[in-house]
């Protein structure tokens, strides 16, 4: 089977050959079927010039995560235009240094980004490790890369977590494969790919955590505040009717029909962890 990472090994090699970049962005287009943090528009290629620059950002994030001397960050993106809800990002995954051992057998190391994405026009979602080029190949909204590192403790506790690649591994055991884009950040029926990332970080710290409920009880002592979205009864009404992965009734009734949706989202994630003493002010990165 040929995944994402053919793809985009195969890219680089016809980039440097200058030829077949036009039936392998076609091909790109339809190996990459999960996302997260961006609208789930009828599937179309992706262009050279964005792909190009999607690559750049990728590249000259690992030069800084690389010069950051960091093991591990919380890196966001921006998939799609939040910014009528005040929003900045949409999605983020745990980005970490991985040892790997360089052809000429020197030791070395390459990033990969562990998380949670939907697959489009389904209600479930699917936790993903991927190079930092295929989590920036999503058609961003804008080619910006934000992250916060955190703290030395926080990233000594979630990198033995992140690295457990095993089937059974620790990183996935809070994983819920019932997905909604707006799941109620409290609840358990649902889990978006920015709750599944804040649970996971509760688990890390929390050795003694076995369940969502334990993980949000954490969160809550932590002084996590979920991002109130003002979504009105029509507006919840067509997205329900028009999309799987979007649900609101898991949210409290008193809530709901006040028209306050309250979810995880990359924003809110950024504000708590440096309010709470867990990472350091995020860091941006623009790409031309």
């Amino acid at each position: 089977m040929t995944t994402c990472s053919d793809y985009l090994g195969a890219f680089h090699r016809a980039v440097l050959r200058g030829t077949g970049l036009l039936a392998l962005l076609a091909s790109l287009a339809s190996s990459l079927p999960a996302h997260a943090g961006r609208s789930c528009e009828a599937p179309h290629p992706p262009q050279l010039q964005s792909v190009q620059r999607s690559l750049n950002l990728a590249s000259r994030t690992q030069a800084a995560l690389d010069a950051s001397g960091q093991q591990v960050v919380v890196l966001a993106r921006a998939g799609q235009d939040l910014s009528k809800y005040g929003l900045h990002y949409s999605h983020l995954g745990f980005a970490y240094r991985q040892p790997q051992v360089a052809p000429d057998g020197k030791p070395g190391h390459v990033w990969r980004v562990m998380h949670k994405l939907n697959q489009c026009g389904t209600p479930d979602g699917s936790v993903y490790r991927q190079g930092l080029g295929e989590f920036f190949l999503d058609d961003l909204w804008r080619f910006e890369a934000a992250w916060v590192a955190p703290t030395r403790e926080v990233q000594d506790r979630l990198l033995p977590l992140l690295l457990d690649s095993g089937r059974d591994g620790r990183a996935l055991s809070l994983h819920h494969r019932p997905y909604s884009v707006v799941s109620y950040a409290w609840g358990r029926k649902y889990q978006q790919s920015n709750q599944w990332a804040i649970e996971t970080l509760a688990l890390a710290m929390e050795p003694g955590i076995r369940s969502r409920e334990q993980a949000q009880a954490w969160l809550q002592f932590k002084a996590y505040e979920p991002t109130p979205l003002k979504l009105g009864a029509l507006t919840r009404l067509g997205a329900r009717a028009t999309a799987a992965n979007v649900a609101f009734d898991d949210h409290p009734n008193e809530k709901r029909f006040s028209d306050r949706i309250e979810t995880v989202t990359v924003d809110s994630v950024f504000v708590w962890m440096q309010r709470a003493g867990l990472s350091a002010a995020p860091v941006t990165l623009r790409q031309p």
